[in-house]
């Protein structure tokens, strides 16, 4: 397997540009889906607290053969746990269901706006870190708006951003406000949940490559510079979306995927209602 691509953060963090996503993988089915990874080259692994499944994901660490420096974990803070006392004791059960003395990136997982309650947890998550408990912390799903209000209230950024991304909604808004302000971006739902293989542009360039649409299409994220974490607990296509480090995508394929992007292609909630 050719080498994994991985990303400087701007605390100075290297981080991988590819991992496996738990989203909706049950507890119970989670440590199989995680060592399966592994075993498949997967270094870096990423969960919430609102999954439901931090225990099956600590007990697949736990488990690895792989050493746990060699492995990149984040999770994410629940949004009815927002504020500054709540989150450090979130992050303290979190630790415990991963069984882990410290966390390679923890986010918030919304910026719930109308709880105003970002900021205060922003300022739990820089003592974590501050503490050496933390490698890295982030957010998820928060605009321009909100990651502007949480730098010029506490001076630091966020290392990375993860939202919404996908060909049908590209977020070329936000991304271009992340690369301004140093932020990785880090694409959720980056097969559009499935939606975008079946797009007959996608089809073609698999053809043209000998690749599956899944694997053209997390090319096109790692081309992009985005962080990708496609989700699958099938083993099969868990060890096939691995397998993308050996080619890139040309410069027009990768502008016929970019003509794709709908302003209306959004699949999850909107950030500013969420919560």
């Amino acid at each position: 397997m050719a080498e994994q691509p991985r990303l400087k953060l701007n605390d100075a963090n290297d981080f991988p540009q590819f991992g496996l996503g738990v989203w909706q993988v049950p507890n119970d089915g989670a440590a199989a889906a995680v060592l399966t990874a592994i075993e498949a080259g997967y270094r870096a692994i990423d969960t919430a607290a609102g999954y439901n499944n931090e225990e099956g994901v600590g007990e697949a660490i736990a488990r690895s053969p792989v050493p746990r420096s060699e492995l990149t974990i984040t999770t994410k803070l629940r949004n009815d746990e927002q504020g500054y006392d709540a989150a450090l004791r979130a992050f303290d059960r979190s630790m415990k269901y991963l069984r882990l003395e410290k966390l390679d990136l923890f986010l918030i997982h919304w910026p719930v706006p109308q709880r105003g309650l970002y900021v205060e947890t922003w300022k739990a998550f820089i003592r974590l870190r501050e503490e050496g408990r933390i490698r890295s912390i982030g957010v998820s799903n928060f605009m321009p708006g909100h990651l502007t209000r949480l730098i010029e209230e506490t001076g630091v950024t966020p290392a990375v951003n993860q939202i919404e991304l996908h060909p049908r909604f590209q977020q070329k808004t936000s991304r271009g406000f992340h690369a301004a302000k140093g932020i990785a971006t880090q694409s959720w739902s980056p097969l559009g949940q499935g939606k975008v293989l079946a797009d007959a542009t996608i089809g073609e360039l698999a053809k043209k490559y000998g690749r599956t649409p899944a694997q053209i299409i997390i090319r096109w994220h790692l081309d992009n510079g985005l962080i990708v974490i496609p989700k699958s607990v099938t083993p099969a296509r868990i060890r096939e979306n691995i397998g993308v480090f050996d080619f890139k995508l040309a410069a027009e394929d990768l502008a016929r995927i970019d003509a794709l992007d709908d302003a209306g292609g959004r699949i999850g909630p909107h950030p500013d209602q969420f919560g």
